[in-house]
């Protein structure tokens, strides 16, 4: 008889009967039943290695009710609105900082403990923060992260620009689970020759050293190294949160930058002077000892037309020293783009930005300035220590490039006032190449108080100038030549032909601030599509309308976050400076970085009186480091990382960022959780995390740890 397929070999029958499989059968059921109808025990099993092992031991997780991110789905994606099958909950958490085991300052043992309850008192409780957060939570309230359905298209055209859906098929699954577990981030501490200040691409010692000529300031230029580095910049012994805005625009820690240089040097023309635990800032400068809100309101009673805050609303700054001109402007309503090249008056744009003023690295060299043509309203020299002159006014064209037609160039230096024979030669050479140029000499005044003089030009809003001149000196660059073609792009000596038709950028004077703001520019026309595929004015203010929600039922409503700790802010990725417009009635000031791969909508931030810089996000950004107080990136890092390593990137924002400064991330789920965890890697803070299907938001703080382990960047030395 042919045997059963699990019949005994042996022949002799089981003796397994059927009544005992039938009672194995059922317990076995039993126990299933069991299993399914656990939720208690079981399901805290399986959350334990989902969601809640993300979070650090120590964290304290608050009940968040999916509604209270749920009120609108204006930021979800067009299937995530429609439904498409998926009744997937929204994921919500709204996280206690991690217990924080670093203090207000580090290495500081000597200071008393008054000093220390001072410093709190200046910065604030972080503490208080976190239980003014909770306190939101209990009470109730709905923060609002994405706004109404009818500006859903805001978002989702952006992560169609920017292929924030991509799901890196290249890489490789193994790959993206270590990276899940965290254990894929060990963090370096980086030892470079400049130390704390590092700044990846101006301290680049081993391309500096193959440069030989140094005559056009090439070595003040950037210099990046071929990988941007992935460690993190420590922290100066002593140092302390900053000093909150405005008092810190007068002083700021003597610890935070314990340079001295400059007051030795400068200390006579009240630059900065050191005043026990503190660096002071009179708000003097080399043409303005007794102050820069009598040297700026000397400019306009010489020139009433200038109406600073009114006409003139964003300038730029050449050679700004600490930037106390600019810190003052603020009192007018006016914004200035300040810099000055990392030299020997050390720390002077460190210095700024810790006083709260914008400034960054920059130099008038080989290359052109990243800004885009045709947008500032004044250019401000004082005392600048720049050869405009030279090499057929090389360096002028290039500030000529870049100020609005009928712009003022307000010019500030010895020559226009004194006269040595050196001081006589460059203003003859200067009037000569001024008049070539078409630019008017409006006035020169003299201001008595300070003891010294400036002369105010004015560039054409015509051709007219440049067709009757009797030498084509300067030339008038070539038509292929496009002014706002500038990442690496050599300068040269010529002019560009003023905007004559109407219809053109640069034909007609802004809107006077701050109507300017609101209002897209004369300039973008129905007829051409915006970024998000609208019609362009009307792109323009959907964003607009899109970030007000934003900001304002989410930012500043739902976050607990203190904005009176807030000064420097950067958008990452802005399109049309929604962003940093909805935070108009705060005092913070935001720059805006248009990424080189993004739309060039940087000429439009500029026409609405914000301003902002072309930058590429694989290179380190040309400031010092714990310069910034928030940073925000809409939808950049997932577009980023098929270009660049992530890793060295959230480096980047480690350097910038300020101990407790906050980073807000929007961008799809993958680049969420790929952030958050790098962000526990690096023992950040999780303030907030949401998600729901594809689109999710982060906002994290930085903290003062710092690795043990060191990376010796051997190019720095």
């Amino acid at each position: 008889m042919a045997q059963g397929k699990y019949s005994r070999v042996d022949g002799k029958k089981s003796s397994c009967s059927m009544a005992t499989v039938l009672l194995v059968i059922g317990v076995c059921l039993i126990g299933v039943w069991m299993f399914m109808s656990s939720p208690v025990f079981m399901g805290q099993t399986v959350n334990g290695s989902g969601q809640e092992s993300k979070s650090e031991s120590k964290t304290k997780v608050s009940p968040v009710s999916s509604s209270q991110f749920e009120d609108d789905s204006g930021d979800l994606s067009e299937s995530s609105r429609t439904g498409g099958g998926n009744d997937e909950e929204p994921v919500s958490r709204i996280e206690e900082s991690n217990t924080r085991d670093v203090e207000t300052s580090i290495g500081d043992d000597d200071s008393s403990e008054s000093e220390k309850s001072k410093s709190e008192d200046e910065t604030g409780s972080s503490s208080d923060t976190d239980e003014k957060e909770e306190k939101k939570i209990e009470d109730g309230k709905k923060p609002e992260s994405f706004p109404d359905a009818d500006r859903a298209e805001i978002l989702k055209e952006t992560r169609t620009e920017s292929g924030a859906f991509s799901t890196q098929a290249a890489e490789s699954v193994s790959d993206k689970e270590l990276k899940r577990s965290g254990n894929g981030y060990k963090w370096k501490t980086c030892n470079a020759s400049t130390g704390p200040d590092f700044i990846p691409c101006l301290d680049n010692t081993a391309a500096l050293r193959k440069i030989h000529i140094t005559i056009h300031y090439e070595h003040r230029e950037r210099h990046c190294p071929a990988e941007p580095p992935t460690c993190l910049v420590p922290l100066r012994q002593g140092y302390k949160i900053p000093v909150r805005w405005p008092r810190s625009r007068e002083q700021i820690w003597y610890s935070n930058i314990p340079s001295t240089t400059l007051a030795e040097v400068k200390g006579h023309q009240n630059w900065v002077k050191v005043t026990g635990e503190y660096l002071s800032f009179p708000g003097g400068g080399t043409q303005f000892k007794n102050g820069a809100l009598h040297y700026i309101d000397q400019i306009q009673k010489s020139l009433p037309d200038i109406k600073w805050g009114k006409r003139t609303r964003v300038i730029l700054d050449v050679g700004c020293g600490v930037a106390s001109f600019g810190g003052y402007l603020f009192e007018r309503d006016v914004i200035a783009m300040s810099f000055a090249p990392k030299d020997e008056h050390e720390a002077q744009v460190q210095f700024a930005l810790e006083r709260g003023i914008p400034a960054i690295s920059a130099v008038m060299g080989t290359q052109r300035l990243p800004f885009p043509s045709k947008v500032f309203d004044a250019i401000h020299c004082a005392r600048c220590r720049v050869p405009w002159h030279v090499e057929g006014g090389k360096l002028l064209l290039e500030l000529n490039r870049v100020l609005r037609p009928g712009g003022y160039f307000v010019w500030s230096a010895t020559p226009v006032y004194q006269k040595l024979a050196e001081d006589v030669e460059i203003w003859e050479a200067m009037s000569k190449l001024t008049k070539a140029m078409c630019w008017e000499l409006v006035t020169i005044y003299s201001d008595q108080l300070n003891q010294v003089g400036a002369a105010i030009y004015k560039k054409p809003t015509s051709n007219e100038c440049y067709e009757n001149r009797t030498q084509n000196f300067p030339p008038i660059c070539q038509s292929n030549d496009d002014p706002d073609a500038i990442w690496n792009v050599e300068l040269e000596a010529c002019m560009h032909k003023v905007p004559v038709d109407s219809s053109v950028r640069g034909s007609n004077w802004p809107k006077k601030w701050p109507e300017r703001l609101d209002s897209p520019p004369y300039w973008l026309k129905s007829t051409d599509n915006g970024v998000y595929g609208k019609p362009a004015p009307d792109d323009f203010t959907a964003d607009y309308e899109h970030w007000k929600r934003v900001v304002s039922k989410s930012y500043i409503n739902g976050l607990g976050l203190d904005w009176s700790s807030i000064r420097n802010v950067m958008d990452m990725r802005s399109i049309y400076g929604g962003f940093a417009a909805a935070l108009r009635d705060l005092k913070v000031w935001v720059m805006n970085v248009v990424p080189l791969d993004s739309p060039d909508t940087l000429p439009i931030i500029y026409e609405r009186g914000l301003f902002g810089i072309y930058h590429d996000w694989c290179e380190s950004f040309s400031t010092y480091p714990r310069t910034y107080d928030l940073l925000h990136a809409d939808h950049l890092f997932s577009g980023l990382k098929k270009r660049c390593k992530l890793a060295s990137v959230i480096a980047e924002v480690d350097r910038i960022l300020r101990p407790e400064g906050k980073l807000i991330v929007r961008d799809n789920v993958e680049t969420i959780a790929e952030i958050e965890d790098m962000a526990k890697s690096l023992h950040w803070n999780i303030r907030m995390t949401y998600n729901k299907e594809q689109e999710g938001l982060l906002c994290v703080e930085k903290t003062l740890w710092r690795p043990t382990e060191v990376e010796t960047l051997g190019y720095t030395f």
